[in-house]
């Protein structure tokens, strides 16, 4: 009933518009302008077309789009590894412009092939300098139950066409993928945690290739064009995409007749506006479930995540868990988010050690029984600690890379996500299987703070073992060596650090103003100070084996547990959490 009742809805709206526009206005105006640029991930000069296809976008917010497009037929440039960004009529638009070299690019299908990024720039003002024959607008309304988009464009002719026939195509683009790119770090704004944000990727055209004929093209005519088009859960073969509905736009633009193969040139073109709307009257959508980055020597996580209102009625409260490994944390949110708002929220819950895949379900909604859930990943990893002497100490990092050290790149964050140390990418080496050692100070690391080492590779393979066997290791001030990885990690590794300053002893320790001891402890764990809520004890799987009311000196049995290191978890009456490992050796 919901996906009849909104397709109703929607041929209601459609049959309405047809008699009056909507979205596009009826007043002169210049060429808005398109940049169909032709990219691929093995392409080491492509980032610097983004970079200048950014900035002029940058300069032109609402009146340039680039519509980043990769095709298997691109020589060398192109890869159908993950992330498969290929897309058969991709390549049809290539092949159309006979782009051989990348990056390129044709600016509003002004010139008879692709021309190279030096002239994009200049080629965009001169189209936007001219007078426009009609102008775009448009929106495109998503289900997210059913993943129909319905898109409604209108053309209006503003002045004549040359010819009494024009054509009209509509495209979808994705942002935010993640994976590989040659060169990628040499576009910072797109370069995060060592993989490449790939923008307004082409990912599907939802008319014809080179676009569906529309008439009359004359002065003061209103074409009204309606699609209802199913958003695949992925895109690419092999090695897709999936398709994130907050990620994606539509594009619309109008080219004037067939010169060749394609269709140019391109008379205007808008972007779409998006919506996601249903006619439920409480509809909350769950997105964006994201586990914040940062460095955390603590069993508990921090998870962003969207809330966004596409029901009729104001939401006023929503009572919600989490669940990971089959525990369950609850929560509850109250305020006012009005229909077509969305807002930022936050909950916080234990995570074991390892990789999970947890569950987000919305369960009440204004007071009402409601089923909404979401998966999400979630991450705790183990942490070696570094025993200090004064508030303050350093390490060395040692990078061993391989031949292609250029695609290699590190840095250090610290509990607040803030980097404080960084590195790479380094030369390319001359001769296969060349090896180089690299290495970097990193002063001033504040003790009782927990640090996260993040190495990267932008190709995806490591740095062993096809060219060169790499690796890295971390020693700290007094030479140990207490971090290392063999360097066969894929995209991306991570190891976890606490640094602690040493000056209890033995069998006391102090954490946050409380005691814990003995360590190592043989029947009892002993934890005093004032203010503790609660003790909890995890084992080394993360899972909780004991929990203690607190109290000014609570006591923690553990005659039956094994032998082993577990975290000792002291929460206090305000909430605050202080953690601590202890040695249990019977």
């Amino acid at each position: 009933m919901k996906k009849f009742t909104f397709i109703l809805i929607a041929l209601l709206s459609m049959t309405f518009m047809s008699k009056a526009q909507q979205y596009v206005s009826t007043e002169p105006a210049n060429r808005n302008v398109i940049l169909e640029e032709f990219t691929g991930r093995l392409c080491g000069y492509c980032p610097d077309g983004h970079i200048i296809a950014n900035q002029i976008k940058a300069n032109n917010p609402d009146r340039f789009w680039a519509v980043n497009i990769h095709s298997a037929g691109s020589s060398n440039f192109s890869t159908d590894t993950y992330p498969n960004l290929n897309t058969t009529k991709g390549n049809q638009i290539r092949a159309a412009f006979g782009a051989t070299s990348f990056p390129s690019g044709v600016v509003n299908r002004s010139t008879s092939s692709a021309q190279g990024r030096g002239s994009w720039s200049n080629l965009a003002n001169q189209q936007m300098n001219q007078a426009a024959e009609c102008n775009l607008g448009g929106v495109a309304r998503i289900n997210p139950d059913t993943r129909v988009a319905t898109i409604t464009v209108e053309v209006y002719y503003t002045g004549n066409s040359t010819v009494a026939e024009n054509y009209l195509t509509v495209v979808m683009l994705q942002d935010s993928i993640l994976g590989s790119q040659s060169s990628g770090s040499t576009n910072p704004s797109q370069w995060i945690n060592g993989q490449y944000c790939h923008m307004h990727v082409l990912r599907d055209i939802i008319t014809p290739t080179m676009g569906e004929a529309i008439s009359p093209t004359t002065q003061g005519t209103l074409i009204t064009r309606t699609y209802e088009y199913n958003i695949p859960e992925s895109i690419g073969d092999p090695n897709g995409v999936e398709v994130i509905l907050d990620h994606i736009s539509f594009l619309a633009w109008v080219s004037e007749k067939y010169q060749g193969t394609p269709t140019r040139p391109l008379l205007n073109a808008c972007e779409l506006t998006k919506t996601t709307l249903t006619d439920e009257p409480i509809y909350p959508m769950l997105s964006l479930v994201n586990q914040q980055v940062a460095a955390s020597c603590d069993n508990a996580k921090t998870f962003d995540f969207t809330i966004t209102n596409i029901g009729t009625d104001t939401l006023r409260s929503i009572v919600f868990n989490a669940n990971v490994d089959d525990v369950t944390y609850d929560f509850e949110w109250t305020g006012e988010l009005p229909s077509g708002f969305n807002t930022k929220m936050q909950f916080t819950m234990d995570v074991p050690f390892g990789n999970h895949v947890g569950t987000l379900n919305i369960t009440e909604a204004n007071g009402e029984v409601y089923e909404g859930s979401m998966s999400f990943d979630a991450e705790s990893l183990e942490w070696t600690e570094l025993n200090v002497d004064d508030e303050t100490t350093e390490i060395k990092v040692y990078i061993v890379q391989d031949q292609f050290g250029e695609q290699i790149t590190w840095d250090i964050i610290n509990s607040a996500g803030d980097v404080v140390a960084s590195g790479g990418p380094y030369q390319h080496l001359i001769g296969s299987g060349s090896t180089q050692v690299n290495v970097a100070n990193v002063n001033g690391l504040a003790s009782n703070e927990c640090y996260l080492f993040r190495i990267y590779d932008s190709n995806s393979n490591g740095i062993c073992c096809t060219y060169g066997n790499g690796y890295y290791y971390i020693k700290d001030a007094a030479g140990n060596r207490f971090i290392e990885g063999d360097g066969n990690y894929g995209a991306e590794d991570k190891q976890l650090f606490s640094v602690r300053t040493h000056g209890f002893g033995v069998n006391e320790q102090e954490t946050n103003g409380f005691k814990i001891y003995p360590n190592p402890a043989n029947n009892k764990i002993f934890v005093e100070g004032e203010g503790v809520g609660a003790v909890e004890v995890y084992n080394s799987l993360g899972q909780r084996v004991a929990t203690v009311e607190g109290s000014e000196n609570t006591a923690v049995d553990v005659t039956s547990f094994e032998n082993g290191v577990y975290m000792v978890r002291v929460i206090t009456n305000e909430g605050a959490v202080s953690t601590k490992k202890v040695t249990i050796a019977h």
